[in-house]
């Protein structure tokens, strides 16, 4: 890299982050509730009640149903993800640097992302959960969740989702149902380079970022609207020169976080890491 960045560079390395991290760095940004572009450091999603219908006298007035709105607020945070780039160092290496740094920029942004999105979906109360941290994931305790979802009126609208560690992942397919192309679908098209297949009307995921303890793994079934993720500013790049350093100072950074709405459309399957 020479010393001398022209702005074009600038631009380009950041629409490279950006694409890279919108490609392949989080895998559950696309599975809750979105805002984007909030200004301050909060926002609000709206939690709707349900609605009740009535019986009207004739020529009398319609039923109001007083839905109710629970306002439940999203505080966003700062994160940074930099590395230094040595002025000399391209000298000696026969691969693309800033390619390199574009990648790992947006995969640690991306894993940030996912962990404020899980984070969320832990906080929820253990109401809803079932399955043991004394046995393996099995196509029981799959079962004991999606009857805790549909027991709790959760839409079947093709957006409920469930992600599960690797080894939960194995236990899947040695489910046959989940294994076999007569009952589940193929990849989702958001999710490139990550085991992912629809079985139930549930989309499942692999995501190695799930809570662990010991050999306690935590995974979740739920719905997109019970969990909201904001963003404040996406992610952006900056990139400047330090003399005292010899070095080019590559940031990525951005504004974002996540929170729980609805813990009803949530449920957590606990399993034992074997």
């Amino acid at each position: 890299m020479s010393i001398e960045i022209s702005q074009s560079f600038i631009k380009q390395f950041e629409a490279d982050v950006h694409l890279a991290y919108q490609q392949n760095g989080s895998k559950l940004k696309n599975m809750v509730r979105s805002q984007n572009n909030v200004k301050g450091s909060s926002t609000v999603f709206q939690k709707v009640g349900k609605g009740i219908a009535s019986e009207k006298a004739r020529h009398g007035l319609v039923p109001v149903m007083s839905i109710d709105h629970t306002p439940i607020e999203c505080e966003l945070h700062d994160y940074y993800a930099g590395d230094w780039v040595d002025a000399l160092d391209e000298l000696k290496i026969n691969h693309d640097e800033k390619q390199v740094i574009v990648n790992a920029g947006a995969y640690a942004l991306g894993r940030k992302t996912d962990e404020l999105i899980i984070a969320a979906l832990a906080s929820a109360s253990s109401e809803n959960d079932v399955g043991s941290y004394d046995k393996a994931l099995d196509k029981t305790t799959l079962l004991s969740a999606f009857a805790v979802l549909n027991g709790n009126n959760v839409p079947d609208d093709g957006q409920r989702f469930a992600i599960v560690g690797p080894l939960q992942w194995n236990a899947l397919l040695n489910i046959q149902e989940f294994s076999s192309s007569e009952y589940a679908g193929e990849n989702m098209p958001f999710l490139k380079g990550t085991e992912s297949r629809r079985w139930l009307g549930i989309n499942w995921v692999m995501h190695t970022g799930l809570p662990l303890s010991g050999t306690s793994r935590d995974c979740f079934m739920f719905h997109k609207t019970a969990i909201g993720h904001a963003s404040g500013q996406d992610v952006k790049s900056d990139i400047t020169w330090h003399g005292d350093h010899a070095a080019h100072f590559v940031n990525n950074m951005m504004s974002q976080g996540a929170c729980l709405i609805d813990e009803t459309g949530i449920v957590r399957i606990k399993a034992k890491e074997a």
